[in-house]
């Protein structure tokens, strides 16, 4: 049984900073890329970073670049997700999610490529 456990979120003011964790088990961890998804209310699940398995790869939405850094630390089966200058327009539940299929070459940004997903954690910034 896959679990992903995310931590980290919380209330900030605009301009801030919050460090989300992602632990992970049942699975060998490292030969999954792993991404961020994250959901406001009344919107869809949209895509917000993600890392190949060696972590030598990384994507961004476009909404988010300059602004967050995905990482991952394959010996601690972890995956974070740095966010700096945070706006409120970022408030919304976030989650990690582990690919599909291992040792993919391009990690990749859509919801349906994901099988394995955490509880989400809320990150609220306001003005």
């Amino acid at each position: 049984q896959v679990q992903l456990v995310e931590s980290g979120g919380g209330l900030v003011q605009a301009g801030g900073s919050l460090r989300l964790s992602c632990a992970a088990s049942g699975r060998t961890f490292s030969s999954y890329a792993m991404a961020w998804f994250r959901q406001a209310p009344g919107k869809e699940r949209e895509f917000v970073a993600a890392i190949s398995w060696s972590g030598g790869t990384t994507y961004y939405a476009d909404s988010v670049k300059g602004r967050f850094t995905i990482s991952r630390d394959n010996a601690k089966n972890s995956v974070y997700l740095q966010m700096n200058s945070l706006k409120p327009e970022d408030t919304a539940v976030y989650y990690c999610a582990s690919e599909m299929r291992p040792y993919t070459i391009v990690p990749l940004t859509t919801t349906n490529h994901y099988d394995y997903w955490g509880q989400g954690t809320q990150v609220t910034v306001s003005s």
